[in-house]
């Protein structure tokens, strides 16, 4: 298995959007050290003897916003202005339901609050549970169930209640 630029790109942001204070990944040779320590080196290499480059600086972290913003114009015409999206925090896969076969966390006309779970996002097999992050009723479903979706795909739509 060789990684790809887009799989290091996927585990940086899967890095920066953990609560993880360093990530250390080797695969086919290639070794990979991110530190939120600027001063931090990987000592002795994953596989041992092996000098790395300095560690991979993060980005300066983004404001947690929250999931649930205001839709500025319908994006089919047909989606009325005062509904919400709840957008991906991060990529990875969609998924509607917590396993295979199991009830979707949410489905169209359910009533939510801002804390309950409405799916969640896989990253080699990392899962982020996304939240409504706000009360109301679920509109409409933005993705197909096991989509790939980017960082502020429109996941759902919720009128607010």
């Amino acid at each position: 298995m060789s990684l790809k630029p887009n799989d290091i790109a996927t585990l940086v942001e899967l890095f920066n959007t953990s609560g993880w204070e360093e990530m250390h990944v080797e695969i086919d040779g290639l070794q990979l050290f991110i530190s939120k320590d600027p001063k931090a080196r990987l000592v002795g290499g994953l596989g041992g003897g092996t000098t790395m480059a300095p560690p991979i600086a993060p980005p300066v972290a983004r404001a947690a916003a929250p999931v649930a913003t205001a839709v500025a114009e319908p994006a089919d015409g047909d989606i009325p202005a005062h509904w919400l999206k709840v957008c991906a925090p991060n990529l990875g896969t969609f998924y509607r339901s917590p396993k295979p076969g199991a009830a979707p966390f949410v489905s169209v006309g359910d009533r939510v609050t801002a804390e309950a779970e409405v799916c969640l996002l896989e990253v080699m097999k990392l899962y982020t549970a996304v939240k409504a992050g706000v009360t109301g009723i679920v509109r409409r479903v933005g993705v197909e169930d096991g989509s790939l979706v980017e960082h502020d795909t429109v996941l759902f739509y919720i009128e607010p209640a």
